[in-house]
């Protein structure tokens, strides 16, 4: 036979009660202890929005450093361009001034043979005049103007001999242009112009000009140097 103890359901449920109220509380008593061990009290909420402000003032200055980039790169396109358009207005301008010179070295040039433009006429009306020699070094550039006076005049058909002399190696010297005379035909006026190679030890002393017809002269001149 086995005695056994009744217990009225009511107490049985007070004691499931106490023992499950006292495991709860054992589990809270629990996790809070286990936040004071990992430092996960109250505080962690205020260092978290400390944080989240830290970041949106950082973000806020990248946000700005941003916008000062872009107005420094925005400037510095707008300067290239315009140091482009400088350089090329400046070297277009240089072209100008360069070809301005050749242009006022012509027209000085012509006008230097123009101013000689006055009619004298030698034998059939033509004439040489301007006859120049440009020396530098051992290269001549030379330059005549041959004209043909009166209002009416047939075309000229002939030819231009230029003769040099002077002394090389201390002994007279002549030569004559190396590819020989150069044809010419004019109405009014021609301007004949070439370049001239002075032997070594050459010394130029003067330069004749003269323009033939076959074999008679039509007009001549020389100059000395």
């Amino acid at each position: 036979m086995a005695v056994r103890s009744d217990m009225a359901w009511p107490i049985r449920w007070a004691v499931w009660a106490i023992v499950f109220g006292f495991c709860a509380a054992m589990a809270l008593w629990a996790f809070e202890f286990g936040k004071d061990i990992a430092g996960l009290d109250g505080g962690t909420k205020g260092d978290v929005l400390r944080l989240r402000a830290e970041l949106g003032a950082v973000q806020a200055e990248l946000n700005s450093v941003k916008e000062d980039r872009d107005k420094a790169q925005s400037i510095a396109n707008t300067a290239g361009t315009l140091m482009t358009t400088e350089r090329a207005s400046l070297e277009s301008l240089i072209g100008q001034v360069k070809q301005l010179e050749t242009d006022n070295r012509c027209l000085r040039d012509d006008l230097v043979f123009f101013e000689k433009l006055i009619p004298v006429a030698g034998p059939d009306g033509l004439s040489i005049r301007g006859l120049q020699v440009d020396q530098k070094g051992g290269t001549i550039k030379w330059q005549a103007l041959v004209m043909q006076a009166g209002k009416h005049v047939s075309e000229f058909d002939g030819r231009l001999e230029l003769s040099f002399s002077g002394f090389s190696n201390g002994k007279p010297w002549v030569s004559a242009l190396p590819d020989g005379p150069l044809a010419i035909k004019i109405r009014q006026y021609g301007r004949l112009e070439g370049g001239f190679d002075l032997p070594p030890q050459t010394v130029l002393k003067g330069v004749s000009a003269k323009v033939m017809q076959g074999s008679v002269v039509k007009a001549a001149q020389s100059i000395k140097l």
